[in-house]
Formats: structure tokens, sequence, C-alpha cells
């Protein structure tokens, strides 16, 4: 698969977009640095674990260091619902970098190479999926949908595209496309 894949570098570059996070907190409300609130968030796709801080902990306790400190550098570790509160407030849009040197990952390293199918194509399947649905809870951006019953569900939704492979059974998630 050709050079090395630098997990580092990617998480350096993931490190500086995650830098520019607004925070909604003052005071001595900001107990974990957004770096770590959305490192959590972003490590919960490698453990796939139900409660990401209950599988850290105990993680820590059995071998005295958990993988959120190895492998993502979190120095605290938020609850879920910490986690899912403060990034709330972080526009989507602002992931969009990681995606982009992702890919660009990808390319150097040859990686993207190995998803070539038939007649050197690459695949690229996409889906659509909302993901945020409210019978109350709305913003000037939402979408909505009108029910017979006279209520209005508010939705946000994007067009997700991945690179896949048939008989590969990872994929590389690309960039989203928020619908408006």
């Amino acid at each position: 698969m050709g050079n090395r894949f630098n997990f580092r570098k990617i998480l350096d570059t993931f490190y500086s977009i995650l830098d520019q996070f607004p925070d909604k907190r003052t005071g001595d409300n900001t107990r974990y640095s957004m770096r770590d609130i959305a490192l959590g968030a972003f490590s919960f796709f490698f453990t796939q674990s139900p409660s990401f801080l209950s599988h850290q902990t105990s993680m820590k306790m059995g071998k005295g260091k958990s993988n959120a400190e190895t492998m993502f550098g979190i120095d605290k570790i938020p609850s879920d619902n910490h986690i899912r509160d403060i990034l709330d407030e972080v526009p989507p849009e602002q992931l969009l970098p990681i995606y982009h040197e992702m890919f660009s990952a990808y390319q150097q390293n040859e990686i993207l190479e190995s998803f070539r199918g038939f007649g050197d194509t690459i695949l690229i399947p996409l889906d659509g999926t909302w993901y945020f649905s409210s019978k109350t809870i709305h913003c000037e951006n939402c979408l909505t949908k009108n029910h017979k019953n006279g209520t209005t569900t508010y939705y946000h939704s994007a067009i997700t595209p991945v690179v896949v492979c048939p008989g590969k059974k990872e994929m590389i998630p690309l960039a989203p496309e928020f619908i408006a």
C-alpha cells in the first residue's frame, strides 16, 4: 500500500482544526478543552462502545492508560452528554478541512489506488441522511416536512459520499454536502 500512513500527521492537522472550534463556555465551565471534547467524539468511532467515557475509564483501570490518552492525546475525558452538549454548537462545516486532509493522505500513501475497481474506476456511492430532526427545535437553516395532520418536522440533511471497492470491508469517507 505504498508509504506508511502517518496517523500522527493526520492528528496534528486535526488538532489545528479543533483548536479553531467556537467555544460557547465561559468562566469556570471550561474544565475540558475543546480539543479534548472533539477528540472524545472522534475517538468514539475507534472504540465502538456505547459509552466512550466508561470504556476509557475501565481501560485505564485495567491497563494504567486509556487509548484516548495514548492514541489521541486527550488530557481529560468528558462525559458523553458533555461532548454532545458542547459540540452541538459547532457548525458541521468546520470539520470539512479534515476530510480534505485525510483524502490527500490516502492519495499520497497510495491507499486510494487500492480502491480502484473495474476499468480502473473509483466507486463513490451517495447516501442521504438526516442528522438532526425535531418537531419543536429549529433554526433558520432547517429544512421542513409538513405532515397531513398539520405538524411540522424540522431537520438538517446531508449527502454523504464514500469511496468503496468490491471485496473490501473498508471505505473512505468523503466530505458531506449539506442540503440547504
